[in-house]
């Protein structure tokens, strides 16, 4: 018998609901956005007992702190999380798949373990970590958010694989202690900057839920967001684990590819090599980012994955930029500043936090200088292609599987097949490719010559999004996000503020440089924007995680301590009532 997509979907997604405990359910549906837009903070804070907010609301290094020293059972943690988890997705939408039940066993487990022992099992013992669904763990579905993957192994039968196969860092993950609890939604093909399918509909921005909660790592970051996790993984080939991040107030990082294991994990466009899609870690703090990072790389993941280069954790190049900083006198760093690619400009929120950013390092006595890179043009014209060698043929067949239909985010850009390139049209966009990252790391190298510190820039400060966070069916731009995956840097998120609307207000006469441009202004409402947060991104070069991890936490640091002692306990005023900083 042949069943309906729509048939399909509703019981994929009834089955996942129906695994929310009875005492975990919402007594009433969620008001609307118009009569509750932030359902974070003391919102979802009132279905938690005192424990359990204690608990939820403390970062992975402090989890980490009280479970591997048995002040704090791993079971009591990972219930704690799962209850907030079950809250998430009833608020919006940002699970794909529930394993609660082989969570709270697994954390028994390890409470035994170290009742037995008197010591943890790994560096990680206890800590609850969400995933992408992208990450194949066992007894667990992976659909993508593909109708036509559900009951399947990617899409196909009969391999064996169907929810018994582990993905490379689920492996490492549990080696390390950790426990997995739930895999979070995607939209579907990953290709959007939007979290939206035809299984669960679309998982809104926690903050404000007039806007989106970015994507594809969409479902980590709303989940994160409303601390129904203190750190996940998800993945980034044009923005999508910083888009996530930024949309949603946290930390993250997109490592260079080959940083992080991603061998065993789904994805679309399989084989395409020329930008590889990357893993890495979100987070509420720089030092959950660390945690993971370092323990990861204690289970040497180039021996199991053939892409991942054989890179330590490097203390020194995290020590080179405290040296720097904390030197006699004062050390300086020199930051490149990046306000408008020349394509896209900014709206007022995001010019403003780059403009704290800014103020912030040059406060702690640091040098900030135009960044003034070869053509983004030239790089988003390379970089686009890539996602189209196949001409859409492997999104189209996934979608063929059960006849379900796009969303819009990904019609726009996958809804006609188009012609497949050739051998020889991928080479030659290779090449181009290559000259490119030559041309931008030459200019890079260019920029000792201004710095004044001996060496080039160490880090630029530099938008991922023209908006704080984008409307729903209205990211029209991923540029800002796209060349640091083209260039394959180190890009951390920095969340800096909030929108004010009374702060934030429209550019009165506005001249827009181009249609694309035009688009990204006329989407600002003061108004509907409100209360959203606002980040940008720390960029570093190649394999320079540590490096920009450290500069990013010092930053942060250095802009929290400032609002501290201006006697604000919200960044979200920072000009209204502290003008005299900036």
């Amino acid at each position: 018998m042949v069943v309906d997509w729509q048939t399909l979907a509703k019981e994929k997604r009834d089955s996942v609901n129906a695994l929310i405990p009875k005492a975990w359910l919402l007594p009433s549906p969620v008001p609307p956005a118009s009569e509750q837009r932030d359902v974070t903070g003391k919102y979802i804070q009132q279905f938690l007992s005192p424990a359990e907010i204690e608990i939820t609301e403390t970062d992975a290094v402090g989890i980490v702190k009280n479970t591997t020293s048995a002040k704090w059972k791993a079971r009591d943690v990972a219930e704690a999380f799962c209850h907030r988890a079950a809250l998430a997705h009833q608020m919006v939408n940002c699970l794909h798949e529930i394993f609660f039940d082989a969570a709270i066993a697994d954390a028994q487990r390890l409470d035994e373990y170290y009742a037995k022992h008197g010591k943890p099992t790994g560096p990680l013992h206890g800590l609850p970590v969400s995933l992408k669904d992208q990450f194949h763990v066992k007894d667990v579905e992976t659909t993508m958010g593909y109708v036509g993957w559900i009951g399947t192994f990617e899409g196909k039968k009969g391999l064996g694989k169907e929810k018994v196969f582990e993905s490379e860092m689920v492996t490492e993950l549990r080696n390390l202690g950790a426990i997995l609890y739930c895999k979070t939604s995607v939209p579907h093909t990953l290709m959007a900057g939007e979290t939206v399918n035809n299984i669960i509909g679309y998982t809104w921005n926690p903050k404000n839920r007039n806007l989106a909660c970015g994507g594809s790592s969409g479902g980590e970051g709303a989940l994160i967001g409303l601390k129904g996790s203190p750190v996940g993984f998800g993945t980034d080939i044009g923005g999508s684990i910083r888009i996530p991040a930024a949309f949603n107030g946290l930390f993250g990082i997109r490592p260079s590819s080959g940083r992080l294991p991603y061998e065993g994990m789904a994805n679309s466009m399989d084989g395409q090599n020329s930008t590889l899609s990357v893993v890495g870690p979100l987070a509420t703090s720089v030092g959950a980012l660390k945690l993971v990072i370092k323990a990861l790389l204690t289970q040497e993941p180039w021996l199991h994955d053939p892409l991942v280069a054989e890179i330590p954790w490097r203390d020194e190049q995290e020590q080179a930029v405290l040296d720097i900083v904390n030197a006699s006198g004062g050390g300086q760093l020199a930051f490149g500043v990046s306000k408008s690619d020349g394509i896209v400009n900014c709206q007022p929120p995001v010019r403003r936090a780059i403009d704290i950013v800014v103020k912030t390092a040059e406060k702690l006595g640091h040098k900030v200088f135009e960044w003034n890179p070869p053509s983004h043009k030239r790089c988003l014209e390379i970089a686009f292609k890539t996602w189209f060698y196949d001409g859409g043929a492997d999104v189209h067949a996934a979608f063929a599987l059960s006849g379900e239909p796009m969303a819009s985010q990904i019609k726009s850009s996958y809804g006609t097949l188009k012609d497949q390139f050739t051998a020889s049209e991928i080479a030659a966009n290779n090449v181009a490719k290559r000259a490119y990252q030559k041309e931008y790391m030459e200019y890079w190298n260019s920029t000792s010559k201004i710095t004044g510190t001996g060496r080039p820039i160490d880090a630029v400060i530099a938008p991922l999004a023209p908006f704080a966070a984008a409307r729903p069916d209205m990211y029209s731009y991923y540029g800002l996000s796209t060349w640091v995956n083209m260039v394959d840097y180190s890009a951390a998120v920095l969340p800096v503020t909030l929108v004010d609307k009374t702060i934030d207000v429209v550019d009165e006469g506005y001249q827009p440089l181009n249609e694309q441009d035009e688009k990204v202004h006329l989407a600002y409402d003061p108004e509907l924007y409100d209360g959203a947060h606002v980040a940008l991104q720390i960029v570093g070069r190649r394999f320079q995680e540590e490096k920009v991890l450290a500069i990013t936490e010092i930053l942060g640091d250095a802009w929290s301590r400032a609002l501290r002692e201006l006697g604000s306990s919200t960044p979200k005023h920072p000009l209204k009532h502290h003008a005299n900083f900036l």
